[in-house]
């Protein structure tokens, strides 16, 4: 009996852990480390609120993460099959740490902190500036 409570806990542990970074994520939220210090007040948000509710966003700004270690950024305008401004680029996550490498020497261009790696959101913020973090919400 101790050694099945045993095994389910560890299959548990296994799934809630063995989140992929594979996939599709859109930017969702960005904070630089002006607005992360910043406290807004009630009529700040109230206006903030209606501001974002009455403009459309025609851009969305992808990354993805392939299986084999190899990435993709960039924006894409609604209405079109092609992104903008679209970088590739390998990678490699070492715990927390998601490195980003460039796609054709494999030097380290970036090195993020994971936060949140969940199946529906990641979270990370470059290793130099904690105040600063990306949000994304897996789309594929």
């Amino acid at each position: 009996m101790k050694y099945m409570i045993l095994v389910c806990f560890a299959a548990v542990i296994t799934q809630s852990h063995g989140q992929t970074i594979v996939g599709t994520w859109q930017l969702s939220d960005e904070k630089t480390c002006f607005q992360s210090e910043m406290k807004e007040s009630d009529t700040e948000k109230e206006l903030l609120s209606q501001m974002s509710g009455s403009s459309q966003r025609s851009v969305a700004r992808l990354i993805s993460f392939d299986a084999k270690g190899r990435g993709q950024e960039g924006v894409f305008s609604s209405g079109k099959k092609k992104g903008s401004n679209m970088n590739s680029f390998k990678y490699k996550i070492n715990g927390q740490e998601l490195l980003l490498l460039d796609a054709k020497s494999g030097i380290m261009t970036q090195q993020l902190i994971i936060d949140t790696l969940v199946q529906s959101t990641l979270k990370f913020h470059d290793s130099k500036k904690d105040c600063e973090t990306k949000t994304f919400t897996r789309i594929k």
